[in-house]
């Protein structure tokens, strides 16, 4: 019954989707407690610059970018008659069409903005792309997102499946992997993001390294107005440089770059600093 009201609520158009959005994520304020407090932890540690006030003013913002996300997902997913082409821009695509010029598959660095459904979506206007994703505990929620997106997707590659990611790259295809997330201290290190210690795995320059692949930071936010924009980065530089701590706190210091530039729209609800080195306690 709830995937049977999500379609229909995409079916809502594109602006009263948004506007829906932003009511759920003022109501998520003050009933999601949970997520309200990690938002507010994670900025706390990653803006000590702001005022007790200001942070909270960016939290409501972030509660809000994320109701909006959950509408956009429905919209994405089900929506298929707006053409959302029309309320994008983009720039450096040209980088990313050089690289697949000369051949080489590219390994497109993602981050999880709140906007990533309908920029994903917005991506396969451009090009075929696989992405690489951590499968949902709940098959349903799995079902929803892998058929969601299968519409513009190529494949979906199970994070695990790390042999299938350096194929699709070594055939000169595009994927998108995102490492933005505390995923254990497994085949990670600890490195800084916004200044605090990050449990990041390593595995973006082994990829790419086995890939053969040029690594192109991709962000994309939502404007004023329901529309949006996708911003693809120039490649990486001397990456992978053989040194997995500084080829890591490289990605940190690019993905933080582009966070910075609309920081209410990423992903502050997830606990990235769960993981803390030995001594150090999780802030949650």
């Amino acid at each position: 019954m709830g995937l049977a009201l999500f379609w229909l609520i995409g079916q809502l158009p594109w602006d009263l989707l948004l506007a829906l959005g932003r009511g759920i994520g003022h109501l998520g304020w003050w009933l999601a407690r949970k997520r309200r407090h990690i938002a507010l932890t994670n900025l706390r540690l990653c803006f000590p610059e702001l005022s007790d006030t200001e942070r909270e003013v960016l939290a409501r913002k972030v509660m809000v970018s994320t109701g909006e996300a959950l509408m956009e997902m429905a919209g994405s997913f089900h929506n298929r008659r707006i053409d959302l082409g029309q309320r994008l821009s983009v720039t450096g695509l040209e980088h990313l069409e050089a690289a697949r010029e000369r051949g080489q598959g590219v390994l497109l660095l993602g981050m999880h903005f709140n906007s990533i459904d309908v920029g994903s979506r917005l991506l396969g206007k451009f090009f075929t792309f696989s992405v690489v994703y951590r499968p949902n505990d709940n098959p349903l929620l799995d079902h929803l997102i892998t058929e969601g997106r299968g519409t513009w997707l190529k494949h979906s590659v199970d994070r695990r499946d790390l042999r299938q990611t350096v194929r699709l790259l070594r055939q000169g295809e595009v994927v998108w992997y995102a490492p933005d997330q505390d995923y254990g201290t497994e085949h990670a290190v600890y490195v800084p993001f916004f200044g605090v210690p990050a449990a990041t795995i390593t595995s973006t320059s082994r990829i790419a390294r086995m890939g053969k692949a040029a690594v192109i930071p991709c962000a994309h936010y939502r404007l004023p107005g329901g529309r949006y924009k996708i911003e693809f980065g120039e490649p990486l530089t001397d990456f992978p440089s053989g040194n997995d701590e500084a080829d890591t706190a490289l990605i940190n210091r690019t993905i933080e770059h582009y966070v910075r530039k609309h920081p209410e729209q990423y992903l502050w609800v997830h606990k990235r600093f769960k993981h803390q080195p030995e001594g150090r306690r999780s802030p949650y």
